[in-house]
Parts: structure tokens; C-alpha cells; sequence
């Protein structure tokens, strides 16, 4: 995942912000979280593909 998506990402569930935790990263993000500053749901990033399926769909 490239840093510049944070820009237009928000939390599927509220459209609250989400704040970047970041693991592993090299050219781009690989491993991380992100989590909703509203709600408190934390969506994980794996291999850098971030998972924001709401909670009831993953």
C-alpha cells in the first residue's frame, strides 16, 4: 500500500479518519493498521494489501 492512499481512505463502516500503524515497510507499506479514529475498528494491511471490509464481511 502507497502512503498517498491515506489521503482518500476513510472507514467503510463510519467515514470516520483512519490512522496508519505501520510493521513492515519498504518501498511501500507491506504489514500495518489501519484504525478508525470514530469508531475504534481496526482494519489489518497483509502482504500490502489493506483489508477495509466492514467487520461482518471478512
Amino acid at each position: 500500500m502507497k502512503r498517498d492512499l491515506m489521503e482518500i481512505l476513510c472507514c467503510p463502516v463510519c467515514k470516520g479518519d483512519l490512522e496508519l500503524e505501520v510493521d513492515v515497510e519498504e518501498e511501500e507499506i507491506l504489514e500495518g493498521k489501519l484504525i478508525c479514529n470514530s469508531c475504534n475498528e481496526v482494519y489489518e494491511i497483509k502482504e500490502g494489501i489493506p483489508n477495509l471490509l466492514p467487520p461482518d464481511l471478512r
